[in-house]
């Protein structure tokens, strides 16, 4: 068993830049006047000659990680998601998706644990920003494990891919030895007959915790981590939904757009069975310490624990 890590995501993502540097001279660095917040400060002080601060200009960031693509180098670009994934989207769009370069953009600060940064930093809508775009791989890494092998899987894989980091530190709930990271594969962390949480990012720990309140209440719950929310693990959801008949989704993200609506249409392409949303209810969020306002939005174990005991009341 791997030593139990609590760290933000972010502060990994910065870390594996460095160690995948070592033995690759193809991988560079860009940045938007925020390397201390997004951890990529970490690669400019080991790699200097491989970092590019292009100052509060994301768009323009896009544009020159996809330049450097095309000579062959392997970008990784990140801001906050608000402005990568956000106010980037056309040159992400265009200049990355459309010829699909091998950019990789990392998107930090995401959700409502963005914290007292308040609404206009939070947000909950990258995912589905990202998800539309055709051919672009969608990761949101729950832990430091792995956001250490997600962000390895992205510098391998061909193509453009959003990585989802987190602010707040997370517990790691993937250092079992027989951990596999493999995109578009989910991993069953708990099996269960009677119910399955399936669930990504920082919301995995939350749900891990709300099954084993629930088995002490006589329910067995499944839980799912999705760590690839495109291409989703298609195989896994439906064998879910035909063995426990019943899903949840717990996401830190708008319920339109994200990993809840992902599970919906492969349920109702496939095996329709009830499916429940929880994620931030078509909202904003609002200034406030991460951890309070997830619970006032309903992003906790507690919460989860509820809603369960609901749908199984209702069937």
């Amino acid at each position: 068993m791997a030593e139990m890590v609590k760290k933000a995501t972010r502060e990994s993502f910065g870390e594996a830049l460095v160690e995948l540097a070592k033995t690759n001279p193809d991988i560079v660095v860009l940045d938007a006047d925020l390397a201390a917040a997004t951890k990529t400060g970490t690669f400019k002080k080991a790699y200097p000659d491989r970092f590019i601060d292009c100052g509060i200009a994301e768009c323009n960031m896009v544009g020159i990680a996809a330049g450097l693509a095309t000579c062959g180098k392997i970008p990784f670009a990140a801001s906050f998601a608000m402005f990568s994934a956000g106010r980037a989207f056309e040159q992400v769009r265009n200049s990355v998706g459309y010829p699909h370069l091998n950019v990789k953009i990392a998107g930090s600060h995401a959700g409502i644990s963005t914290g007292e940064d308040g609404a206009t930093h939070q947000c909950c809508e990258d995912i589905a920003l990202m998800r539309t775009i055709p051919g672009m791989v969608v990761l949101n890494p729950s832990d430091h494990y792995e956001m250490i092998a997600a962000v390895k899987a992205a510098a391998e894989h061909y193509g453009p891919v959003y990585i989802r980091l987190g602010r707040l530190a997370v517990e790691s709930v993937n250092n079992n030895d027989d951990y596999h990271f493999e995109l578009g594969k989910g991993i069953t962390l708990r099996d269960g007959k009677d119910i399955t949480i399936v669930a990504t990012g920082l919301m995995v720990g939350e749900a891990v915790k709300a099954a084993k309140a629930l088995e002490a209440a006589g329910i067995d719950a499944r839980v799912i981590n999705i760590h690839t929310i495109k291409p989703i693990d298609r195989e896994l959801i439906v064998k879910a939904a035909k063995e426990t008949g019943r899903i949840v989704t717990v996401e830190e993200h708008n319920i339109i757009g994200g990993l809840g609506e992902a599970v919906s249409a492969v349920v109702c392409e496939e095996c329709p069975v009830p499916v429940t949303r929880i994620g931030v209810n078509d909202v904003f969020g609002h200034s406030g310490p991460a951890v309070d306002l997830l619970k006032e939005f309903g992003l906790s174990a507690e919460h989860i624990e509820e809603v369960v005991k609901n749908v199984l009341n209702k069937a």
